[in-house]
């Protein structure tokens, strides 16, 4: 594994191995930096030809809404009883079963510290372990394009499935995440509040479908 180091506003984070876990948990601040990608083994995004033609993929997002590149929300799919993760411009999580919000902001350990610990310990940063129950290990949609429209399109990474015996519908009949945004250019001059998320109803084939965007009135996470 390779060094990579994460700029995120006024904290600086010097890890080893797979970011995902970092990024996709973005706290309430702008992203200013990556550094040392030329050594981070995972290229940020997976099954890309090089390193360069993975951090490409965030210029569209970048020009949509720089603000709110990578910021986490968090919403839930009351129907199917999953919970969802949207780290804008980045990556979107489908959980089976209902986590509390404080535990989804939470980075889960997909990389190592410095001396390669990757015990709770070794960071100086609350974070959740990586090791789930084979039910709850997230399936992952990283982004494929972006459009002026605000929509952001996000792709199954396929892997491996693990059997699981919860009664429950499976993500894995979800290939597509459809993402709408509106940037609203004077979010950072109010209070810090993390942007809210809905999911809404589609008639799309194995595809689910998100608004992202500033909460409305006494609106912390919008259930479907």
């Amino acid at each position: 594994m390779g060094l990579s180091k994460t700029i995120i506003f006024h904290q600086w984070f010097d890890v080893y191995g797979n970011l995902v876990g970092l990024l996709a948990a973005h706290p309430i601040k702008p992203l200013v930096s990556l550094h040392h990608l030329d050594m981070e083994a995972n290229y940020i995004f997976p099954n890309t030809k090089d390193k360069v033609a993975a951090l490409k993929r965030f210029r569209r997002p970048m020009k949509m809404d720089s603000a709110g590149l990578m910021q986490q929300s968090i919403c839930y799919d009351k129907n199917r009883n999953w919970t969802v993760s949207v780290s804008w411009g980045y990556v979107v999580q489908i959980f089976r079963g209902t986590f509390l919000a404080m535990d989804m902001e939470l980075p889960g350990r997909t990389f190592v510290d410095w001396h390669h610990k990757t015990d709770n310990t070794a960071f100086s940063f609350n974070t959740r372990p990586n090791n789930m129950h084979k039910c709850q290990i997230p399936f992952v949609y990283y982004i494929s394009t972006a459009t002026i429209s605000a929509a952001t399109e996000y792709l199954l990474h396929k892997t491996p499935l693990q059997n699981c015996e919860w009664q429950m519908p499976t993500p894995s009949q979800i290939e597509i995440v459809d993402v709408y945004k509106t940037p609203n250019p004077y979010l950072w001059y109010k209070p810090p509040r993390r942007n809210c998320c809905r999911i809404l109803p589609t008639t799309k084939r194995r595809t689910i479908v998100i608004d992202v965007g500033e909460c409305k009135e006494d609106e912390i996470i919008a259930l479907r």
